[in-house]
């Protein structure tokens, strides 16, 4: 099996921070109420732009560390579930900003899952010879489906974007894509379609039975017992998957990133795997949850820091709304 290598790592966050403080100006909450229950001191939010600028930047950033121009990218992948855009898809409005005139386009949505699908999928395409070189991209703006009068909610999420140019290499690589649809109502944000259609019924028992508030047919919705319960034994099987299909044994890793929902969550699942906390790579305390750009943001940052090296057994580890689980452990 062909593998992938990262040719270069980018990413962006927002100037804005609120912080917990920030949240008990107009929430009945505290910086003490929210940290033992998320892991979570402060999040980024951008105010006054599009999602896909966060995704443009991060996408510059990760050609300039590759040393290429955006000419040479023959795909882009883009991973949001936070588009600006029914259409098009988030990914040529990123092409069309860098210009990556020569780039073929596709989005993908398993929400937090996304960038380990993306990643996933780039590898596919590169196996084919198809394509070169890939542009894997993951932009967030969660912020923009939050209810703010919802304390247990909004306080968990912020916007970001991150990226990685790869291109197929010969080194070990190893993945896990699942899918529980039946519990979707645990976690979900709906479309809210306002149209004139005179065609449409007004009052629909489908939609209106079963998304009949108006927080439910606006903003995220969260059964926040049921995430955990499913994202722990999903975490935990995902991991084990990949790490079966390698013949390496899950001490064998020398890096886990795993998406940043909660740090209860990742404590939890990691603890299952008999995975060593000082493996275990975090920035939640600092960006909150930015669903599918959570893992390539870390990945830069690591990156950036000098402490990712070749040889390096890497595993990556999500779970999102769907409800959507996966896994990646690759020689990087």
């Amino acid at each position: 099996m062909f593998g992938i290598e990262f040719i270069g790592t980018g990413s962006y966050v927002p100037e804005f921070v609120a912080d917990n403080n920030k949240f008990s100006e107009f929430l009945d909450t505290s910086d003490e109420w929210i940290t033992p229950r998320t892991g979570i001191k402060e999040r980024r939010i951008l105010t006054d732009k599009p999602n896909y600028y966060m995704g443009v930047k991060a996408a510059e950033a990760a050609l300039e560390n590759a040393k290429l121009d955006a000419k040479d990218i023959d795909l882009i992948i883009v991973s949001s579930c936070s588009p600006d855009f029914f259409y098009p898809c988030m990914a040529c409005l990123i092409q069309k900003d860098i210009g990556a005139e020569n780039a073929a386009c596709i989005d993908v949505n398993s929400a937090c899952t996304g960038f380990i699908t993306a990643l996933d999928v780039a590898q596919k395409y590169l196996a084919t010879d198809h394509y070169k070189t890939i542009l894997v991209v993951a932009t967030e703006k969660l912020s923009a489906q939050q209810d703010y009068t919802d304390r247990s909610m909004c306080i968990l999420f912020g916007d970001a974007a991150g990226a990685a140019v790869v291109r197929r290499s010969d080194k070990e690589f190893y993945s896990m894509l699942g899918a529980s649809g039946d519990d979707f109502e645990a976690l979900y944000c709906k479309i809210n379609y306002q149209s004139n259609c005179p065609f449409f019924e007004d009052d629909a028992p489908f939609y209106n039975n079963r998304f009949d508030t108006h927080a439910k047919k606006n903003y995220l919705q969260s059964d926040g017992h049921a995430v955990y319960k499913f994202a722990v034994n999903a975490m935990n099987k995902a991991v084990r998957n990949v790490a079966e299909q390698s013949g390496w044994n899950i001490e064998d890793i020398d890096l886990v990133i795993p998406h940043q929902a909660n740090l209860r969550i990742i404590k939890k699942a990691t603890e299952m795997l008999g995975v060593d906390p000082d493996k275990v790579y975090t920035n939640i305390q600092r960006l909150g949850n930015v669903s599918s750009a959570c893992i390539p943001v870390a990945l830069d940052e690591l990156n950036r820091a000098g402490r990712l090296h070749k040889g390096m057994k890497i595993c990556f580890v999500g779970f999102g709304a769907g409800l959507t689980y996966g896994a990646i452990i690759m020689e990087f």
